[in-house]
């Protein structure tokens, strides 16, 4: 894999897909294929011809990800093993461009100090709870777990 440090998401994307057809790779030409068809999708909708941030960057391939474990929970629940394979294989591809990704210990640290910090106590403070730590661990832990680790917390 060729080094892809202080680029944008949309060049690298390019180098990997041009990496992609020289190996044949149809699961990460897929995959890459994907991402970039969404980048262009993000830009035409907004109509802005500014750049795409970092932040939105991460949210289109978070909702890639999670579009990708969902289908292939679906295949799974159908016995449709081989398609499923597919959808995760696709997944790991992505997540490669999503910055790393928290444990459950660092999310449960980050959200108790949220906590102690508002003074939270209890579900009626969910949903403040829950835009803090999203905000704070934007990309680098997915919403389900974080809603799980808060509600445990709260309790």
């Amino acid at each position: 894999m060729i080094m892809l440090i202080k680029m944008k998401l949309s060049e690298k994307i390019d180098i990997q897909i041009k990496e992609a057809m020289k190996n044949k790779d149809s699961v990460a030409l897929e995959s890459l294929r994907a991402i970039k068809s969404s980048i262009l999708l993000f830009n035409t909708q907004k109509g802005n011809t500014s750049e795409i941030s970092e932040a939105d960057e991460i949210k289109i391939l978070s909702k890639l990800v999670k579009q990708r474990k969902e289908s292939a929970d679906i295949y799974i629940s159908q016995n449709r093993s081989d398609l499923a394979k597919t959808e995760t294989d696709q997944a790991e591809i992505i997540k490669k461009f999503l910055p790393k990704q928290l444990n459950e210990e660092e999310i449960e640290s980050v959200v108790i100090e949220i906590i102690k910090k508002t003074n939270s106590s209890g579900m009626q403070d969910m949903g403040k709870v829950m835009g803090m730590v999203t905000k704070q661990l934007s990309g680098k832990a997915d919403g389900k777990t974080i809603s799980q680790i808060v509600r445990k917390n709260l309790i």
